[in-house]
């Protein structure tokens, strides 16, 4: 046991070799489990019942309405529901909905262009290379596409035709791009407003960094975006959109008619363990608060970019009730900027281990909340973020005695 803990802690365990065998052996499998259910399937609909990419239905039927000149209709349940099962000749297929910005349309407009598999595969391809590419820039080494492929939230991704992947490859890109081009990292940073619960930290760190040009540049993105949906589509996609706000807070969330084993907030681990809404709340704006003031001691700060970065990406995951377990693309952008800092610098005790958890846990997740309750995707976000601050503490009371020394 002794042994045991003294490999967890230095991180022995985890050599290139078994890294690589780890992933070949993860994808391998998965690669097969997609290719059996594909082959299984009736056509788009898989044994189950269900579309194949589950939730990319709804985008696909977005676009489709959008087509028709009735983009608003996707934010009525009904009536997206109506072209969900239109697509799939008028079967009975499950309900979901669409919840995203009207500028959002754009994307759903594009791919629904052609018939729904072709849609689903450049949906997935096009944001995988996205991905890969994103995390090839952050941590530049031989390992890292194989890895990054076998990173089990891919599969959750591509299992429920997400947008994980786009997600994490605005994310990554704009904090890679941060320093050397501002602007554009500004504009990545205004497109990732399709999906707003992530972007409730992400001011914060900008402001306390004073990034003035990439503020700037995500603000004049936004309202470039809102100003262009109101050309293309007008006005009442917006109060369409609005209104559906209450339905989405109300049923997805609250009541957690997503299912509280998918989603991997605080909030959603208070409401499964039996705690009312307002207590949830409450648990989600103490944790958000907590976030806020970390980023912002963290961003003014004099701590590595990489660990400001890899905190950004972690907190916006915890900082939102509403993050699904296919949204952890995002984790990837953490590991990756913590690793190279590790690397560059060296890691300290469970650091290694640590990233291995929090690359595995996404496989993990759901199933453990769902047979126990155990939060367990909730609990490695917490400690990673722990352990980035911990990490950022530590090195600068290392620099601040180095200048000490200097000095006398």
């Amino acid at each position: 046991m002794a042994h045991f803990w003294q490999s967890m802690r230095t991180g022995d365990w985890l050599t290139a070799t078994r890294a690589r065998g780890y992933s070949l052996i993860l994808l391998a499998v998965c690669i097969l489990a997609f290719a059996g259910w594909i082959a299984v399937a009736h056509g788009p609909i898989d044994r189950n019942g269900k579309p194949l990419g589950t939730d990319f239905s709804n985008v696909y039927a977005a676009g489709a309405l959008t087509w028709r000149g009735r983009a608003a209709d996707a934010y009525e349940p009904a009536l997206q529901h109506a072209a969900e099962k239109a697509i799939f000749g008028g079967r009975d297929v499950p309900f979901y909905g669409w919840h995203y910005p009207p500028f959002f349309f754009a994307v759903a407009f594009l791919v629904a262009a052609v018939p729904y598999g072709w849609g689903l595969a450049i949906w997935c391809l096009a944001g995988f290379a996205a991905y890969l590419a994103m995390l090839r820039a952050i941590l530049p080494r031989g390992e890292t596409l194989l890895v990054a492929a076998a990173f089990p939230a891919v599969f959750i991704n591509v299992g429920h035709g997400q947008n994980g992947f786009l997600t994490a490859a605005l994310l990554g890109f704009a904090l890679h791009l941060l320093d050397r081009r501002p602007w554009l990292a500004g504009v990545l940073i205004g497109m990732l407003a399709y999906k707003p619960q992530f972007g409730v930290l992400i001011p914060i760190a900008l402001l306390a960094g004073q990034r003035w040009h990439t503020i700037a540049a995500a603000a004049l993105t936004v309202a470039a975006l809102v100003a262009l949906s109101f050309a293309t589509l007008g006005g009442d996609v917006w109060h369409a959109f609005l209104d559906s706000m209450k339905f989405t807070q109300q049923i997805v969330l609250e009541q957690g008619g997503t299912g509280w084993e998918k989603i991997q907030s605080i909030f959603s681990a208070a409401r499964n363990l039996g705690a009312d809404v307002p207590t949830a709340y409450a648990t989600q704006g103490a944790l958000a608060l907590f976030l806020a003031a970390s980023i912002a001691w963290l961003w003014h700060g004099e701590a590595a970019f990489e660990l400001k970065a890899a905190a950004l990406a972690l907190g916006s995951l915890l900082a939102t009730p509403y993050v699904l377990d296919y949204d952890l693309v995002v984790l990837a952008v953490a590991i990756a900027l913590f690793a190279r800092h590790g690397l560059s610098h060296g890691f300290r005790d469970y650091e290694i281990s640590l990233c291995a958890a929090a690359w595995l846990v996404p496989l993990l997740s759901r199933a453990m909340a769902g047979a126990t309750g155990i939060p367990l995707g909730l609990i490695v976000l917490l400690t990673f973020y722990g352990f980035v601050l911990r990490r950022a503490w530590r090195d600068r009371t290392v620099a601040s005695r180095s200048r000490q020394l200097a000095k006398a």
